[in-house]
This record gives structure tokens, sequence and C-alpha cells, in this order.
């Protein structure tokens, strides 16, 4: 008989889902809301692009940061802080008067749900053993997720009702439960003796990234060649080295470089790279394309991805359970491979345009490829470390995503030529499908099924 969880563990439970649905909802939300937000505020494809990375760059540089602040100074702290921290600068999104406000407030948004996320999944690992614990994760991993796919359908809903604002207010409310979850779950805080930030590391991360994600997006407006475009990529790829570097020689890594010896590890990664890569960039265009090309309302471009979500929700429990038995390099072989054909029937979408037989057969083969892919690459990352270090480990998975999406977001101009129109469209259709194809091949090529200590596969160890 499986063993229940207590009263406290199922409230940690629930905490650590809410917290973390809500930074991963506020990622994908937003897209459905970037037309509204450019007809009030101005801009076009850049401002568009800033409203979304501003938040990843933050998200994706100190979420790794985050786990060792957590053990610094105790994870119930952290959570609060991070609740508090987010649910202002939501309100200050919700507020900003002009597109330069809007993009700092989203910045500092995204630096508020990096303490949310490594802090929710360490109160997992920290009060539950396994078989509870390995369950535990997998109920986060499947309700977090869909998280990035339910959430053009409810942004798309408001922006139509109310208004973008309220897309970020709506955060207000489950932050609120959230907190005063925390303050019944009867988790002491605990505080690892000796712990030690970096953050040397985390400034030379978090710079390097928002160098090279500026020059990405401002490239196509002035060219390679002026300064103020190659100088700061230029910076930000020798700090990124220099990150690198650091987490090399530091005693207190943010990025523990010795988890790459794992070759499921390294392997899983890579793909995630890939295949969230190509996800963030078809949810992006879709999003926007879907309203400003073929002249949706924002709830029915939120409603195209409606069928993803619903196939995700259906089968994610049963292919988590066959990857169990089977392994998860087959699932995450043919996962993105079964997405990069529904990328590639977003190819019909033409000037006269029909949901119903351009747009949905896709969106129901992409829900299908997720569903095959998410669950095993989960359990391919965390199984890849001993259970001490499965917050980290799970932490650098989530970094990689974040990373992935803005990347790719920042490149979005170069991808579809400048413009979001039909031609843009196909082009990011073909890309997204090029980006699965190369995450199903690292899988197949990299993922091994049977992990044996010992060898290079083994079990990262817990440091001591």
């Amino acid at each position: 008989m499986a063993e229940r969880m207590t009263t406290s563990q199922r409230m940690v439970l629930t905490v650590a889902v809410l917290g973390s649905f809500v930074a991963f909802l506020d990622g994908t939300v937003v897209n459905v809301a970037l037309p509204a937000i450019s007809r009030e505020l101005g801009g076009g494809l850049s401002t568009q692009q800033w409203a979304v990375d501003a938040y990843l760059v933050t998200l994706g540089a100190l979420i790794l940061v985050a786990g060792a602040v957590s053990d610094a100074y105790g994870r119930v702290l952290v959570l609060r802080i991070g609740l508090i921290g987010f649910g202002i600068a939501s309100v200050a999104v919700a507020l900003a008067p002009d597109t330069t406000l809007l993009i700092v407030f989203r910045a500092l948004q995204g630096a508020a749900g990096a303490f949310l996320v490594p802090s929710s999944l360490a109160l997992i690992t920290g009060t539950m053993d396994d078989p509870l614990r390995s369950r535990a994760i997998g109920i986060w991993t499947a309700l977090t997720t869909s998280a990035m796919v339910v959430g053009p359908l409810v942004g798309g809903v408001i922006v139509d009702n109310f208004s973008w604002r309220w897309v970020f207010l709506i955060n207000v409310l489950p932050i609120g439960v959230c907190l005063w979850l925390v303050g019944r779950m009867g988790v002491a805080d605990v505080r690892a003796p000796g712990a030690r930030v970096d953050w040397l590391g985390a400034a030379l991360c978090t710079l390097g990234l928002g160098a090279t994600v500026f020059a990405l997006i401002e490239q196509p407006h002035a060219g390679w060649g002026a300064p103020w475009i190659w100088m700061p990529m230029a910076i930000g790829i020798l700090l990124l080295a220099a990150f690198v570097w650091r987490q090399h020689v530091t005693h207190a890594p943010i990025l523990p470089l010795d988890l790459f010896r794992s070759r499921n590890f390294s392997a899983g990664n890579i793909a995630t790279l890939f295949v969230y890569a190509g996800l963030s960039l078809n949810g992006f265009v879709v999003a926007v394309y879907l309203q400003q090309g073929a002249g949706l309302s924002a709830t029915l471009a939120g409603l195209a991805s409606l069928p993803t979500t619903i196939v995700v929700i259906a089968l994610s429990s049963r292919i988590g359970g066959l990857a169990g038995r089977l392994g998860p390099r087959l699932f995450m072989t043919v996962g993105p491979l079964i997405m990069a054909a529904g990328a590639l029937l977003l190819l019909t979408v033409s000037d006269d345009f029909d949901y119903w037989w351009q747009v949905l057969p896709g969106m129901v083969l992409l829900g299908l490829g997720l569903a095959v892919t998410v669950a095993p690459l989960t359990s391919a990352i965390l199984g890849s470390a001993d259970h001490g270090r499965s917050g980290i480990a799970s932490a650098v998975n989530n970094a990689v995503a974040r990373v992935a999406g803005l990347l790719v977001i920042a490149a979005l101009a170069a991808i579809t030529g400048g413009a979001l129109d039909l031609g843009g469209f196909h082009r990011a259709a073909i890309v997204t499908t090029v980006l699965l194809v190369i995450g199903a091949a690292v899988s197949f090529v990299g993922i091994r099924n049977a992990l044996h200590r010992g060898g290079a596969d083994a079990a990262i160890p817990a440091t001591p």
C-alpha cells in the first residue's frame, strides 16, 4: 500500500506548486497580452521581445543562486521574500505608465520569481523521503508544466474582457493564499551551516545574459557594425565565460559543474535547451500572429493552446508511468519528433486562415509530444543525481529551460526576418521544427536508460 502524505506534507506540496505555478504562469501568460501592450504603450516587435526577455533574464540567471540563498538564509524565509517581491513587482508592472518602466518592473518580477522555484522544491525534498518525495516532485512537475500551456488561455480571456494590466494583477490573490499557507505549514526553517552565496557568480551570469540579449534584440535595428551592438555582445560572451570559470574555481558554485559528469544530466539539459527553445518560440509566435496576422481576439488566440493543455493533462501521468518502466530514452526521442511534426503542420497557415484545419492539428500534436517528453525528461534529470542534490539538479534544468526561451525570443527578429507576418510565422515554424528535431537527436544519442554506479552515468553523489 502506497504511503500517504501527512497533512503538513500535503500543505508543503500545495505551497510548492502554487508558488512555482505563479512564476511559470507569468512567463507565458504575457504572450497573448503583447499586442494589447503595444497598442496602449507603443513600441513594436522589439518592445514585445523585451517584455518577455526582461523577465527571463533575471529568472534564468538568478534561479541558480536562489538555491544557495535558500540554504544560507532558510527556505521558508526565502520563499516568503520571493512571494512578497513577486506580488509587489506584479502590481508595479500592471501600473507601468510606459514601456521603459514596464521592462524594468518585468526584470524585478523575474528576479523575485527566481526565488520561488528552488525554495519550493527544497521544501519538498527537505520534508519528504522516497517514495513520497518522488511522487510529490512528479506532481509538482506536472502542475507547474501545465502553467506553460494554460497561460495563453488565461491571458487571452483577461485581455479581452478586462485589460492587459489584469494579467499581472491576478497574481496577487494566489500569492496571498500561498503566504497564508506558508504560515500554517508547521515546517521549521533550516539553514545549512557554512552555506555561502556566490554573489559574484550571480552578477557575472545576470550581466552576461543581459548584455547578450540586448545585442540580439537590438541588432536588427542597427546591424552588427554598430559599436553599441557588437560591444555588448562581446562583453556578454566574456562575462558568461568568466561565470563558467568562476564556477570552476569557487568553493560555493551556484552551478556545480561536476553535475555534468553524468551523461544523462548533460544530454538531458542539452535536449532541454533545444526543446524548450522550440516551445518558447512556438508559444510566442502563435499567440502574437493569431492576433496581429490572423485577426483573432486575445481569447481565441489563447484558446488555440487549449487542445495542447488537454492532451498534456490527460496523458502526462500515464506516460510518466510507462517511462518509469521502459526508461526515458525512447520517450525523449519520440516526443520532440511528434512536436516537430506539429510545428511543420503550422506551415499550412495561409492568408485564407482556418483554425480548424491549419492550426488545430498542429496544436494536438504539440500537446501529444509535450506529454510524451516532459515527465521522462524530468525523471532523467533528477535520476542522474542523488536525492541530496535533486534540488540543484532541478534548478539547473529549470534555468536551462528559461535561458532557452530567453535566447530564442531575443533572436526572434533574425528568425522571422524582422516582421511577424505570414512569412515570418512560417520561418518561425521551420526553426521550431529544427530545434525540436535536434532535441530528439540529442536524446537518442546521449540518454541511457540504465544508470550504473561507477560509470559515466552514475548518479552524482551529494556533497558532504
